[in-house]
């Protein structure tokens, strides 16, 4: 896989070329270290949202996600009820399905008890790879003991290819193309 060079004379990674969000969330954030339990539980969150979906559509209603989702606070979130979730089903800024709503608050909780054991963003940086990933994987051993870790801490939604887009998002790895303007080598 090759960066591509858009109107703009810039190289990226293919999928971010053209104008919009998706290349000014390629040029800002995909793959910029963040830190904090919140940041970290809004990646996670938005990842498993995206599961089967765009990337598009989620940035499209991160804004929403970010509202629903008391701005990702692990206590806010974690003691939402059936009440919340009726009504985070009847959002339609957000993506409405309900086993990931219901993940969503799943893994508040899990991210709060997660606290005990040095919190979810110790968590997933303990599973950093030695070195970036083939560029065209979407698993990787990491991602899949990863996967493994967060279940077995109560998480939901959670597969090693969610993992996968969640460690390159979080900048856990180089996830930019050869090529890229972004890239690091």
């Amino acid at each position: 896989m090759l960066a591509v060079t858009g109107e703009d004379g810039v190289a990226r990674c293919p999928w971010a070329g053209g104008p919009g969000a998706m290349r000014d969330y390629h040029d800002a954030e995909w793959g910029v270290r963040v830190s904090g339990e919140s940041a970290y539980l809004e990646r996670l969150t938005l990842e498993a949202f995206q599961s089967g979906l765009s990337w598009s559509t989620i940035l499209a209603k991160r804004s929403a996600f970010r509202a629903a989702f008391a701005g990702f606070d692990a206590d806010r979130v974690a003691k939402y009820d059936d009440r919340d979730v009726a009504r985070l089903m009847a959002d339609a800024g957000i993506v409405r399905n309900r086993r990931k709503v219901e993940a969503a608050i799943t893994n508040a909780r899990a991210t709060v008890d997660l606290r005990a054991d040095g919190g979810l963003e110790q968590l997933v940086l303990g599973f950093a790879p030695d070195r970036p990933p083939d560029p065209a994987a979407t698993t990787s051993p990491e991602s899949v003991a990863l996967s493994r870790a967060l279940k077995k801490h109560g998480f939901a939604f959670v597969g090693p290819t969610t993992m996968f887009a969640l460690m390159q998002a979080l900048g856990i790895f180089d996830p930019h193309v050869p090529g890229c303007h972004r890239a690091l080598s």
